[in-house]
């Protein structure tokens, strides 16, 4: 789960914390950026169980309803399409969400407003319309309903992003990024697979994790070198003059490029680009892709750099 893009965003974050808190351990700091990667693997397994959440309160409203003194006929004879829904029901007996759910004892339950909110969104909306109104009852529509009142009700959520960042700062820049894992698990849930459907894996494999350890390493203990670099190619600006956190994620850029011959400079450019826009200076993007395009340049003619 925990992808290129996700680690990129960890390891600037982690190396700006180093250079801010004047510890210069090195090896606490990158303990901390792997327990920030974990962080990011529990926000992943937190909004799938909110889905969870949200279904059990439907049901929970219906038993409730059903307990009245009087109920009305609706309340004896409700429609209990989305509260029974095959997809969620799959999810809330997944084996991993379970183990998750029994290691870091979290839930949603101390949530209650915010479900109930949710909740009410939700029922409003048209997509639910759409969906009670129809005949069928089949799997793939109980998962694609869930796909679509993802995309429509919890990505870009004001709302969850203040719930979550009170609940861990790890979790600030984060949510963006684990809905798109979140949105793919959905759509690779398959009903044959039962309980046993697998989730996304922390790392995709050793060699992400790899990527992560050397790019944090590299940055730092190569510090002097890539800011010579930077210097020597700002030459009409004194590199103190330039806003840290572009010194910073040049620094990561470069120890990419430098350290990571498999991977494209064009590639490597664009992402730390894009990073600079979301998260320093709005000129910040085309300073970073000039500074980085004149040094990659010079590299080349030196014979210091050759991959492409």
């Amino acid at each position: 789960m925990i992808n290129r893009v996700l680690i990129r965003l960890k390891v600037i974050q982690i190396v700006y914390a180093y250079y801010q808190n004047g510890s210069k351990n090195l090896d606490a700091a990158e303990k901390e950026l792997f327990f920030s990667l974990s962080k990011a693997y529990d926000l992943y397994n937190y909004l799938l169980l909110l889905m969870v959440a949200v279904t059990q309160y439907a049901q929970r409203r219906i038993d409730i309803a059903k307990a009245k003194l009087a109920p009305s006929p609706e309340d004896l004879k409700p429609n209990t399409k989305f509260a029974e829904n095959k997809f969620i029901a799959q999810l809330e007996v997944n084996k991993s969400l379970g183990e998750y759910v029994e290691n870091q004892k979290r839930s949603w339950n101390d949530e209650v407003d915010f479900i109930k909110g949710l909740y009410e969104q939700i029922v409003a909306s048209d997509i639910y319309a759409e969906y009670m109104a129809s005949k069928e009852h089949s799997y793939e529509e109980d998962r694609e309903l869930w796909r679509k009142l993802y995309k429509t009700f919890i990505f870009n959520n004001e709302s969850i992003d203040a719930l979550l960042e009170d609940q861990s700062l790890y979790w600030n820049d984060d949510k963006e990024v684990v809905d798109t894992f979140v949105y793919k698990t959905i759509k690779r849930f398959e009903e044959k697979n039962g309980a046993n459907q697998e989730l996304l894996p922390e790392f995709k494999d050793e060699d992400d994790r790899e990527f992560a350890r050397r790019l944090f390493r590299r940055t730092i203990l190569n510090c002097d070198y890539y800011r010579h670099l930077i210097a020597e190619n700002i030459r009409n600006w004194d590199i103190n003059r330039v806003a840290f956190m572009d010194v910073i994620i040049m620094q990561c850029a470069l120890a990419e490029i430098l350290s990571f011959p498999n991977i494209p400079i064009s590639v490597t450019l664009n992402e730390y680009v894009d990073i600079a826009k979301l998260y320093s200076t709005h000129k910040s993007g085309a300073f970073v892709n000039g500074t980085l395009d004149g040094i990659v340049n010079v590299l080349k003619k030196e014979g210091k750099l050759t991959k492409n």
